[in-house]
């Protein structure tokens, strides 16, 4: 079983900043919003999601997305933001790491795919994309979605930045803690993180957790989604994330539940 992954990079990004002058944040920031939202409404019509890796680099979860829609995509980018080019690199692997490592050499390599300049894969995602157009069907999603149990007790003692702080400190902890898992975590703002996750088990799940409380007294809870595609994935954890929060008001605690699609 393996996942497809997608880098979505803006090419040559520094230099072009360096055009806009020294009062070029606002802008900035204007543009990197308004990049995300176009991205993230374009893919998740195709079922899939994407996250922010840097403001000038996202990764989406793409199982099941053709070439073709990958070049619909990239048209549509083009048509909106003519002054930049957006490269797409596509890779596949047991595990969410393996795939973005494989998508990064692609694009490394100049491995261009049939139908553009700026979509990356290697001879294994071209045979495959020859064969079918789209990727193997033997492809899954894991996502854990994390967050605080009763964040409330966290905000009465600690002010909004603090609390930035706080959320900081857990995201890099749970960064390390889930790449040793060969997957990768992302902050989604508040008190949510979201681990692309595939093949990670519940007891290892639940040793991160308790990790976690040790190094910071802060206990969290975790959806479970399993999914064949990444948006329903993530619509899975989150069920079972509100699932366990509707337990917890039962008296019921589960720190961890999982909810499987596929």
């Amino acid at each position: 079983m393996t996942i497809q992954i997608t880098i979505l990079k803006i090419e040559d990004y520094g230099p072009w900043t360096l055009k806009l002058g020294s009062d070029r944040e606002a802008q900035l920031q204007i543009f990197q919003a308004k990049l995300y939202s176009d991205l993230q409404r374009m893919f998740s019509e195709r079922d899939s999601i994407v996250y922010f890796n840097r403001f000038d680099e996202l990764i989406a979860i793409t199982n099941g997305i053709s070439l073709e829609e990958h070049l619909a995509i990239e048209c549509e980018i083009r048509d909106i933001y003519k002054e930049l080019n957006i490269s797409m690199s596509i890779g596949i692997g047991a595990t969410p790491l393996e795939a973005n490592i494989d998508a990064y050499q692609s694009r490394k390599n100049h491995s261009q795919l049939d139908g553009s300049e700026w979509i990356y894969g290697n001879d294994q995602i071209q045979l495959l994309y020859n064969n079918s157009n789209k990727l193997s069907a033997d492809m899954f999603a894991q996502i854990l979605h994390l967050d605080i149990d009763n964040s409330t007790k966290v905000s009465d003692i600690l002010s909004p930045y603090e609390i930035t702080t706080t959320m900081m400190r857990m995201f890099s902890d749970l960064i390390e803690l889930f790449v040793e898992q060969k997957s990768m975590t992302f902050y989604l703002g508040g008190d949510n993180f979201m681990v692309i996750a595939n093949n990670v088990s519940k007891d290892k799940v639940l040793l991160i957790v308790n990790k976690i409380y040790e190094n910071q007294n802060i206990k969290l809870n975790c959806g479970i989604g399993v999914a064949l595609t990444g948006r329903k994935a993530v619509q899975a954890a989150t069920e079972a994330l509100d699932t366990i929060r509707s337990l917890r008001d039962q008296g019921v605690i589960r720190p961890i539940y999982e909810i499987k699609c596929i």
